[in-house]
């Protein structure tokens, strides 16, 4: 892993899922196989493979201090390009710094990550006005995220954080995406840790070697997909919780 601790030019970016995105690091230690912040490579100039670097935005909280007093406010994406509590995090706590100067602003945030050391922050998150943290959580079974998230955290500690922020009175949600074999089964676990679903399909190529790989490539179409999706709306639909299936 080659980590530089660089000073950015703004941190403060606009968004096509929210109104803006916070990204302490470029690059991610997760290294998720279908990842579609690989992209990113091409406008950083990293010649390592995606999951070999990280960018430690030094500056981050100090630029995010001043941007937020310029700029109109919005709604908050941490991240979206990388995962604002992968291991480095412990480390540095960027996220943290800049969770404090967005919960001071009173900006609408989203945080989204799959690690549990989340839970390090809930003084903060649970002090927020307008806060709700996101887990990825792509299928139930660790076997599976082992061969397309082996360097992620494990299934159950993402459920454990889940819980432990839910009860903690955070609004928390769940990002089944991409939808994986072996999804079926988080119906029954996701009840009580979540106030909202989200679904979404396999979007990029960077993952499909995996299936090929490891004999799932009937796991990669709409034939899989669909059904499952709509089995999962269902049952989270019967729980009461709403579920957006991503079309």
């Amino acid at each position: 892993m080659i980590v530089r601790e660089v000073e950015a030019k703004s941190i403060l970016s606009p968004s096509k899922v929210y109104d803006y995105a916070v990204n302490p690091y470029s690059g991610c230690q997760h290294a998720c196989s279908y990842c579609y912040a690989r992209f990113m490579r091409r406008f950083t100039g990293h010649q390592e493979p995606w999951g070999e670097f990280v960018d430690v935005k030094m500056n981050a909280p100090d630029l995010l201090e001043v941007e937020l007093r310029k700029k109109k406010p919005g709604k908050v994406w941490v991240s979206g390009v990388c995962d604002p509590y992968q291991p480095l995090e412990r480390r540095y706590e960027l996220t943290r710094r800049c969770l404090e100067m967005l919960s001071r602003s009173g900006w609408p945030v989203v945080v989204q990550t799959r690690s549990p050391l989340v839970v390090r922050d809930v003084d903060i998150l649970s002090a927020a006005k307008d806060l709700e943290v996101g887990f990825t959580i792509p299928t139930a079974d660790d076997r599976i995220r082992r061969l397309f998230e082996p360097k992620a955290p494990p299934i159950e500690a993402r459920l454990r954080a889940l819980d432990e922020l839910h009860r903690a009175g955070i609004r928390t949600f769940a990002m089944i995406a991409p939808l994986l074999p072996g999804a079926e089964a988080l119906a029954d676990q996701l009840v009580g840790k979540v106030g909202h679903v989200l679904i979404d399909r396999m979007n990029y190529n960077y993952g499909t070697w995996v299936y090929r790989k490891h004999g799932l490539q009937d796991k990669l179409g709409d034939d899989f997909f669909r059904p499952v999706a709509l089995e999962l709306a269902a049952w989270f639909e019967t729980a009461g919780i709403p579920c957006c299936i991503i079309l």
